[in-house]
């Protein structure tokens, strides 16, 4: 399978069958697949699956992530979504999805780290129906592949977890996913952004604490920025693991304080640049102004 490739979990989903059309009572789609060593086998992949139950007349539906060998390993399993049997519901409907969606947004949060704040005692709450439409779609699949990282980070087993997780830092840092980001933040809002962000990077961190430990010279990049514009201002917000970050001498910043080590491993760099600017209409022209307006970084702990 292509690194580029990106599953459409939310075409997918939304586009299921009606019940009765299924001929069996678990459909699954493709997430990611490692390399084959023999073209004999199929190599070990991840999948999403939903399942119905009871077969024939379902009253819920349940959606897992499951790495497969020769049999199936269940990675992780959604709440039930109770169908409304009184209405003979035939398929999702847009309520469902957006269960589903909340659903996964709290299951991305439960992987964060402990801490005593408050805002992460939050769950994450809809929105509105009105953003059911247009970026809806991209903003559910950059969940879903959030919820896959963190999945593959922390359940899957090491040989898929190699191949897995690369092609899932792949497909998070393409422009559909990275247009998509602007649309999870303002969903979360400030406190949940930011909860978000440590959850990501702390598997970010242990990711390259596993490869670092097998002496692998491959280390993930940033994962996580996106900008935004008002008018007259351009915002540009990055997060990033201090782990991830390049020394400018190395030997000089060696320490052999163990602890200190770990702590600085776990922290992440928060980082917002400000340009502003201005256009002026010109003949045959426009000229466009821009200046820094602030820069701004912390350093804080996951």
């Amino acid at each position: 399978m292509a690194r580029n490739f990106v599953p459409d979990a939310y075409g997918w989903i939304t586009s299921l069958p009606p019940f009765s059309q299924w001929r069996t009572s678990t459909m699954s789609l493709c997430i990611c697949a490692t390399p084959s060593p023999s073209s004999l086998s199929p190599p070990p992949s991840m999948s999403l699956s939903v399942t119905k139950t009871p077969p024939a007349q379902p009253s819920h539906l349940s959606f897992s992530i499951s790495a497969n060998y020769r049999e199936p390993i269940s990675l992780w399993t959604s709440k039930p979504v109770h169908l409304q049997t009184k209405t003979q519901q035939q398929s999702l409907d847009e309520q469902d999805t957006v269960q589903l969606f909340v659903d996964v947004v709290n299951q991305v949060l439960r992987y964060g780290p402990d801490s005593n704040s408050s805002s992460t005692k939050l769950p994450f709450r809809f929105p509105g129906v009105q953003h059911l439409h247009g970026s809806f779609g991209d903003a559910f699949n950059i969940v879903f592949l959030s919820l896959a990282f963190l999945v593959c980070t922390y359940e899957a087993p090491r040989d898929l977890r190699r191949g897995c997780l690369d092609s899932l830092r792949a497909q998070l840092t393409g422009p559909r996913c990275r247009a998509a980001a602007k649309t999870l933040v303002w969903m979360l809002g400030a406190n949940l952004e930011d909860q978000w962000m440590r959850t990501m990077n702390l598997a970010v961190t242990n990711w390259i604490v596993e490869l670092r430990s097998s002496n692998s010279r491959h280390m993930p990049g940033v994962l996580f920025s996106y900008a935004v514009q008002a008018s007259g201002l351009w915002k540009v917000q990055l997060y990033c693991p201090v782990i991830a970050m390049g020394m400018e001498d190395p030997a000089a910043a060696a320490t052999q304080d163990e602890r200190l080590l770990f702590s600085l491993n776990y922290q992440q760099l928060e980082g917002v640049v400000q340009l502003a600017y201005r256009t002026v209409r010109r003949e045959n022209w426009v000229d466009v102004e821009v200046k820094v307006d602030n820069i701004r970084s912390v350093v804080l702990p996951m």
